[in-house]
């Protein structure tokens, strides 16, 4: 019986990206000059930060430009908090992921500048992918990363918020267990655990944004499959859709309504019917 395995190593030499650079003949000299051994093959898959992307497509705004920054960015608030350090928001993103401060980052860039979202991440990826397929002649994907943080868990980890190239999920619903018992909601996210693995080599310190994961080349599909917005819950699929100001609202008017139906209700003379 073969033992599964896959391995994943960072991408070195790729230069500090600026406005309009060409990602596709950045990273590919970057692979070519880590020497033949490092060559890409057919179903290798690349994991690209988003900030690299960003950069390339020209999206840091002045920092004193923050707010308005995230404001144009942001389709809904779904929660905030005040600190002694100022309001926390966790947005909807045009994009349609749920991030604190519409995913506006101001580490690794310039100093007085904001770096914002690609603007259709799963756009970018499929660019770099059909370049990088071409470039090299392999069949490959692409996933474009992002770091969040998550409800209910301390820290942060990174997720795909753009894809190509590439099946997302390995759905195993109808499915059996190891012990025979059918499956009726596990769906691994192979994205995000691709995403994650690639994390381990990119880092944040490190100046690697790019790395590349080989043995799930059964993963890899044509430029056609689903982008990673495909991944994001939306409407009664999202059971947790409504933010903690929304919530309030709905409760608040509901409460409400119920108290004037029944001050309606009381004021009814005695015998009166309803209409």
């Amino acid at each position: 019986m073969s033992v599964p395995t896959f391995s994943v190593w960072g991408v070195t030499g790729i230069p500090e990206i600026a406005e309009g650079d060409d990602l596709v003949a950045l990273i590919s000299a970057a692979i070519a000059g880590m020497g033949p051994e490092h060559a890409l093959v057919d179903g290798d898959v690349l994991v690209v930060t988003s900030k690299i992307v960003s950069k390339a497509e020209g999206r840091q705004v002045p920092a004193a430009d923050r707010e308005k920054a995230i404001a144009d960015d942001t389709v809904r608030v779904v929660a905030e908090r005040v600190h002694p350090g100022g309001v926390t928001r966790i947005v909807e993103t045009r994009q349609g992921m749920i991030m604190a401060a519409a995913g506006l980052d101001m580490s690794n860039v310039p100093e007085g500048f904001a770096l914002k979202l690609p603007e259709d991440p799963d756009r970018s990826a499929r660019a770099l992918c059909e370049g990088l397929r071409e470039r090299f002649g392999v069949r490959l994907g692409i996933v474009v990363t992002d770091t969040v943080g998550r409800p209910w868990r301390v820290g942060q980890t990174d997720l795909a918020i753009g894809a190509a190239g590439l099946q997302l999920t390995d759905d195993l619903r109808g499915a059996n267990d190891a012990n025979g018992r059918p499956l009726h909601v596990t769906m691994a996210v192979v994205a995000d655990e691709l995403a994650g693995a690639a994390d381990l080599v990119k880092g944040k310190t490190s100046g690697i944004p790019v790395a590349v994961v080989r043995g799930l080349g059964r993963l890899v599909q044509g430029l056609d499959a689903p982008g990673a917005r495909s991944l994001v819950r939306t409407g009664d699929d999202d059971m947790f859709r409504f933010g903690s100001a929304e919530a309030y609202r709905l409760g608040y008017e509901a409460a409400m309504a119920d108290m004037n139906s029944k001050d309606t209700s009381k004021a009814r003379p005695k015998g009166q019917k309803q209409d």
